[in-house]
């Protein structure tokens, strides 16, 4: 029997592969080197300012017209803009 544990940490997904509409619930932030921007460290510390944090609740409300890039995000009542290699960083199921 599978532990429920795994199969929650499994639904996981990065939230820079969500598309417009999608709701959820922030699991983490979980950042790696990124291109061009900042350090894991970094990212972090700006995503968890701008409210990002465990248990808030997340949705995409609008794409970029090239690429789908930059995405608005809704964390709990703030909206802001990510480009989508920064929302990599952050885990929603």
């Amino acid at each position: 029997m599978a532990n429920p544990e795994k199969i929650e940490a499994c639904s996981a997904l990065p939230l820079g592969q969500c598309r417009r509409g999608f709701k959820g619930k922030l699991v983490s932030v979980s950042p790696v080197a990124t291109q061009g921007g900042f350090d894991a460290e970094e990212l972090e510390r700006r995503l968890l300012e701008l409210g990002f944090i465990e248990g808030a609740s997340v949705q995409i409300l609008h794409e970029g017209p090239f690429g789908r890039d930059p995405i608005a995000v809704r964390v709990n009542d703030t909206t802001v803009a990510l480009r989508r290699h920064e929302a990599m960083a952050i885990l929603a199921e």
